[in-house]
Formats: C-alpha cells, structure tokens, sequence
C-alpha cells in the first residue's frame, strides 16, 4: 500500500482550493480511518441514525457538503473517500467493488456504528450496492443516483453509449497520456455530462483537478473502470441470493438517466421509488443542489 500523503503540507496546498468549494459545517470533523487494510479519510458530523454518503468518479466526498449539513440536523453523517481517491490512502488492490463494499462495512464498524442509510452517487452506486448486498441488515434505506450497476438490468445496453468510452480506457501508457493533463482529462466528464457545463463551476473544477492531480490518485481512478468485469461477476452472485429488500430511492438527472435509473434499480431491488431531477445531467448535486438535497432527504425522513 502506497503510504497516505496526508500531510501539513500537502493541506496547506490544497486549502485554497478547499476553501472555494461548498464547506461542511464547523462541526464537521475529519478522521483518518483504518479499515479493511487500508486508511479512509473520512469526514463525520451530527448526531441521530447514521447515513453514509459515498462519493463517485471526477469528485470525492466534498462532493456532499450541501446534503451533509442538512442531514447533520437528525443524522449522524459519515463521508469517507473511496479507497485510493481523494485523501484516502493510495490502496495497491481492492478496486472491485465488493472489496470496497466492506470498506464500508470495516468504517461503520471502526465508528461503532451498527446501521446506517446509505446514498451513493456514480461509483458511489456501485460500492453501496455492494455493501448493500454482501450486509442487508446494515442498510436500512439506500439511494442510487445516476449510474448503471455492472452486470445488472440494462448494463450491457448502457455500455454502447459512446459518451461511456472512459470504461474502456486503459491499456500501459493510460495514465502517461494523461498526468499532468487530469484538467483537461476530468473536463471530458463534467462538460459532457451536465445538462450545462456551467453549472460545475470553475472553483469545483480546479479543487478537483488538483485532487486527482494528486500522485496515485488517477491510477486509483483508472482502477475502478478496471474492475467493472469483476464486478459484474461479484454483482451475479448477489443478484442469485435474491434482491434486496430495504427502500430504495432511484434518483437519475433529468438530461443523463432519468427514468432508466429506477429501472436500473428494479432489477435489484423490490421495493423501489424513482425520481428524477428537472434540469440536470449527471452532476446532480452541482447542477441542482437544492432539488437534490430536498428529494433525498425527504426520502431519507420518511417513516
């Protein structure tokens, strides 16, 4: 395992950045987390029924700050960056999903937490269906937001979209081609899947280009496309024990998966709501913060 750079220097690099991206709440506090051989920096803050907000590709978890002060009202919030991304330890394995399923599942345990709701975003979805599906009696709520599940549902009709070429990426000199460009690399993303490009704004496009630019961290980026063949496999597998059986929220972005995120949803789950976001692409908590936070906490409070 590459050693974690979290260091005074390195933060007071990045805090300039930090500062121009939505901040949680002062009562926010940042921990560096041992769990399942690996270190997760991982951000907690209120008080109540816990809810773990996992992050997806192109961001990391200050993606949630907007949605994290509001549920810190009732809940006790928990935010970690994926392994090997964001200030999480440059982990040399473990990329597939499953694995990082019980990442989750080793940092709920290192918090003392029993239970949790869980919301995930992008590669965010992937990593909550998975803990979902190897720990059901940990998730009491989940919520997918605009991502397909390897192996599940319309998975292969998806990966036709030439928008997707980025699964298919790889190959020796991948991340040669691309350090040192990860601005222009990361643009592809936020400019092609917005609903406007705008709407990702300048502050949040240099604060995490500059966290990807990071050593390691594309190569942690890359490796979780790389994993998608594992994980359809792995998703096979849970899929064969049955669907799961907890609330799910399906929430797509009007301009990105709309509709086709609760059929995603459908496919492994029973007991699903679909909602979807007017007015956003795939960004949806840049591109419509207020929408978004309102949807699924509204989903989260309800008895």
């Amino acid at each position: 395992m590459f050693r974690s750079l979290l260091t005074a220097a390195a933060l007071a690099v990045f805090a300039p950045a930090v500062a121009q991206v939505p901040a949680y709440p002062a009562s926010f506090e940042t921990q560096e987390v041992a769990a399942n051989g690996t270190t997760l920096h991982v951000r907690v803050g209120g008080a109540g029924p816990a809810v773990l907000l996992i992050h997806g590709y192109g961001e990391t978890g200050d993606m949630w700050a907007p949605l994290a002060a509001e549920l810190a009202r009732d809940h006790k919030v928990i935010v970690p960056d994926l392994r090997g991304m964001g200030l999480s330890a440059r982990a040399e394995a473990g990329y597939d999903k499953k694995m990082q399923g019980q990442d989750m599942a080793r940092l709920l345990d290192a918090l003392k937490v029993g239970k949790a709701d869980v919301v995930g975003h992008d590669i965010g979805n992937m990593v909550a269906y998975a803990f979902a599906a190897q720990y059901p009696g940990c998730v009491t709520k989940l919520v997918l937001m605009d991502a397909p599940l390897p192996g599940i549902g319309p998975w292969d009709e998806i990966l036709k979209s030439p928008l997707l070429w980025h699964f298919r990426f790889g190959g020796p000199d991948m991340e040669r081609l691309v350090a040192g460009r990860e601005r222009i690399y990361l643009d592809r993303f936020w400019n092609e899947f917005s609903a406007d490009p705008k709407s990702f704004d300048e502050a949040s496009r240099r604060h995490y280009a500059a966290l990807y630019a990071r050593p390691g961290a594309m190569h942690a980026g890359f490796a979780q496309f790389a994993a998608f063949d594992r994980d359809v496999i792995d998703n096979h597998g849970f899929l064969a024990r049955g669907k799961l059986a907890m609330p799910v929220l399906a929430v797509g972005g009007e301009k990105s998966f709309g509709t086709m995120m609760a059929t995603v949803a459908e496919a492994a789950a029973t007991d699903v709501t679909g909602a979807v976001i007017p007015a956003s692409g795939h960004w949806l908590m840049e591109e419509q913060p207020a929408a978004t936070v309102k949807t699924v906490t509204a989903f989260l409070r309800r008895k």
